[in-house]
């Protein structure tokens, strides 16, 4: 009987093999157009996975244990993530926008505390530096910045409406979300095993474990500037908490300025006892609490953090200070699998029979 589908009958000009080749290039093609087209939106998922391997204890025991409506606790979880992320970091980038607009558009008001810096010090700042001119060429950039941020705040609400919309179908398709991963990522269980336990060691060290030394930060530097007469001390206490995210730089960015505001309004000794403590306490419990937690949170080489905070900053941003120790993480651990694979190769191709060893070539001697 034969075929109605006239295209049976058409002979391929390829073999088996250059069409696996031809299937692998077009998946690999497609799969990079896709991350190119998506990459103003990579954040979102980003911030998506992390934020479900951190609330994944919360949902396996609210679920699986106390067998609670799958749909209602992913909703809790969302209006969590909302109201302890979303909204927080939101005002206060908003707060801080509105003081440098503010800034920018009386820039005397920063000039006359640079006045009275040099008063105090004895130092001729303004004619070196031409601090003026600077002031009004910052004033004119940030100015020029006013009519992006609509179309920021308008990126930044997608971002956020597709990081939560993520999260909703992770968690409602755990089973089918977990069984892909293991299906379509070419490594062996084993190797999924240990990525999944980098990756929940690098999320308790770089999200759990951060928050907790920005929280300590945050209040010192914010009980500090309060203690030494520093104005709107909770505000900066908060910006501080931020700032500590920020690696090298952190909490000095906020009480730094703050030593030298009130060495301009004359207040000397308070502004020796901001940096003193800043230097002695602020900057040194960040060091100690960094490496404590990391290595019992998360038994993660604060090495691997310092490198992949770096690293991820630079590409990713913010969320950078997550996916950078992960990266570097999964490095090693991809290292390790590599080794271990190739060991196991050897030791197959030794203890094989001769006949299936590969035949090495000698050199013929010569008379």
């Amino acid at each position: 009987m034969r075929s109605s589908d006239p295209f049976v009958a058409v002979e391929n000009i390829y073999t088996p093999r250059q069409r696996y080749v031809l299937l692998v290039a077009s998946l690999i093609g497609l799969g990079a157009l896709m991350v190119f087209g998506l990459a103003q939106y990579l954040t979102a998922f980003l911030a998506a996975g992390i934020l479900f391997v951190v609330f994944r204890p919360w949902w396996l025991a609210l679920v699986y244990q106390r067998r609670w409506n799958r749909q209602m606790v992913v909703v809790g979880i969302l209006l969590v993530t909302v109201v302890v992320l979303v909204i927080p970091f939101y005002a206060l980038t908003s707060l801080l926008l509105d003081r440098l607009i503010a800034f920018a558009q009386n820039p005397n008001r920063l000039l006359e505390v640079i006045h009275k810096l040099e008063k105090a010090t004895g130092f001729q700042l303004t004619e070196q530096l031409n601090v003026r001119q600077l002031l009004l060429q910052g004033a004119a950039k940030v100015t020029s910045w006013l009519p992006t941020l609509a179309s920021s705040a308008l990126n930044f609400l997608v971002i956020v409406g597709l990081m939560l919309f993520t999260m909703y179908y992770m968690f409602m398709q755990e089973t089918f979300f977990l069984l892909g991963l293991h299906r379509y990522l070419p490594f062996r269980n084993e190797t999924l095993q240990e990525l999944g336990e980098s990756l929940q060691n690098n999320v308790n060290a770089n999200v759990l474990g951060q928050v907790l030394v920005s929280v300590v930060q945050g209040v010192l530097t914010g009980a500090t500037l309060l203690i030494f007469g520093v104005p709107d001390a909770v505000f900066w206490g908060v910006v501080a908490f931020f700032a500590a995210f920020l690696p090298v730089l952190g909490t000095p960015l906020v009480w730094g300025p703050a030593a030298l505001y009130q060495f301009s309004q004359g207040n000397k000794g308070q502004a020796i006892g901001i940096l003193l403590v800043g230097f002695i306490l602020i900057m040194n419990i960040d060091n100690v609490l960094r490496i404590v937690l990391a290595k019992r949170m998360g038994n993660i080489h604060p090495l691997i953090t310092l490198v992949g905070i770096v690293l991820g900053v630079e590409i990713f941003g913010i969320i950078g200070l997550v996916v950078g120790p992960l990266l570097v993480s999964y490095f090693m651990v991809l290292m390790e699998v590599f080794r271990r694979e190739n060991r196991q190769h050897m030791k197959l191709v030794v203890n094989s029979p001769p006949e299936h060893k590969p035949v090495i070539p000698t050199p013929e001697k010569t008379e």
